[in-house]
């Protein structure tokens, strides 16, 4: 059964609203009619929103290309049911079920998808519309679904890539959290008990346990309230814009950003130039999928740009945010006409650029760690040692 938005005229002449369920169109129709009403308006109610469901980037690629693999040999409906029936997540299956639904009732694929927008993105559903409108949707599915692949390599190979660092941080934390609550107070008593002045280390290492001993609940507390205030904080416009923009001027966290949005933003509108959507319409459903807000300012400026009569080349040197050798491939594109294949070429450039900035980054801030955690350990142990030598001198001089 389909539920159907109506409004009709009843027979005492008033408007009447509201919703139905119905086989099809047809029999909605019917129903309104058998109540002696004058239907006025008639179609297929919007998705509630508590039905709304958000498909995660590995569900939507993998769907993609389940799709682009099945509309090659089966027709549109058949793939969709196929796909609906082989979902393991209930939410796959629901976003699909409802646009099998609304394609039955006669929508095309992009329209049928907006019934889910947070399953299927407005970018996405813009590729789509062009796949049909062109008539070479298996073709265009197959590319998306290579993007989508892509872009989520890109996003695995980061979060592989901070595992480490990150576990080995945490560590490195732990171990001096511990030696300065745990072991320092407990060795340092010892030496407590003899009556004498501790070396200028040492005492510096026992205050600064002391001082983390006092503070450790006000510590906790204040990271806390950190972690629940930033994101409401962030919500505001000019702190946002204000942290994206310090993101970006980091040394190498600041590059690799942009090279990912770089390298994505080129995938992108290749696809969509191959697929015959222009430029405009790709930028801005692009900006809308973008992060950072700085990023997302200037693809949305580019979009002005272009809607003015710029090139695309002039509007990335406007943005002043892309890579010098976006810039010129770009610009190269458009003198030769191949647009669509440099901007791939600049993807891939792009992408294994990253790569590398990812692998060196890693590779300098795993030794950086511990280094650091050396460091650390090393002054504590001397700041336990010393007072033991000390004594030690003591008895044999």
């Amino acid at each position: 059964m389909i539920a159907f938005s109506y409004q009709a005229v009843d027979t005492a002449g008033r408007t009447r609203h509201g919703q139905l369920r119905a086989s099809d169109a047809q029999a909605a129709t019917a129903q309104l009619l058998g109540k002696r009403w004058l239907v006025l308006q008639l179609a297929p109610a919007a998705a509630e929103p508590g039905r709304q469901v958000r498909l995660p980037a590995r569900e939507l690629a993998l769907f993609t290309r389940q799709l682009a693999a099945l509309t090659a040999s089966l027709p549109l409906a058949q793939a969709l049911q196929a796909i609906s029936q082989q979902a393991g997540q209930r939410r796959l299956r629901q976003a699909v079920q409802s646009t099998q639904t609304r394609l039955a009732e006669g929508f095309a694929l992009a329209e049928a998808m907006a019934a889910q927008p947070r399953a299927f993105p407005p970018l996405y559903r813009a590729m789509i519309a062009a796949g049909e409108a062109s008539g070479a949707l298996p073709q265009l599915l197959a590319r998306l679904a290579d993007l989508l692949e892509q872009q989520q390599q890109v996003r695995a190979r980061l979060a592989t890539a901070l595992i480490y660092p990150a576990t080995l941080a945490l560590t490195a934390c732990a171990v001096v959290i511990a030696l300065m609550t745990l072991v320092v107070p407990r060795v340092v008593e010892q030496f407590d008990a003899m009556g004498r002045q501790l070396p200028l280390l040492t005492r510096i290492v026992v205050g600064s346990s002391e001082l983390l001993a006092a503070l450790a609940p006000w510590l906790g507390a204040a990271l806390l309230a950190l972690l629940l205030a930033a994101p409401l904080a962030l919500r505001r416009p000019g702190l946002r814009l204000a942290v994206d923009r310090l993101i970006l001027r980091l040394p190498l966290a600041g590059n690799l950003l942009r090279q990912v949005h770089a390298a994505q933003l080129a995938r992108t509108l290749a696809i969509m130039l191959a697929a015959g959507l222009p430029l405009i319409d790709g930028l801005r459903a692009s900006a809308r999928t973008i992060a950072n807000t700085v990023l997302r300012n200037a693809t949305a400026q580019m979009a002005t740009v272009i809607d003015e009569g710029g090139s695309l080349s002039t509007a990335m040197r406007l943005a002043a945010v892309f890579p010098s050798t976006l810039l010129h491939m770009a610009s190269s594109g458009e003198d030769s006409g191949q647009l669509a294949p440099m901007l791939e070429s600049a993807a891939d450039y792009l992408e294994r650029q990253s790569q590398t900035t990812t692998q060196v980054a890693m590779g300098l801030l795993e030794p950086l760690i511990i280094i650091v955690l050396g460091v650390v350990v090393g002054v504590i142990v001397l700041a336990i040692l010393l007072p033991i030598l000390q004594f030690n001198s003591l008895v044999l001089g």
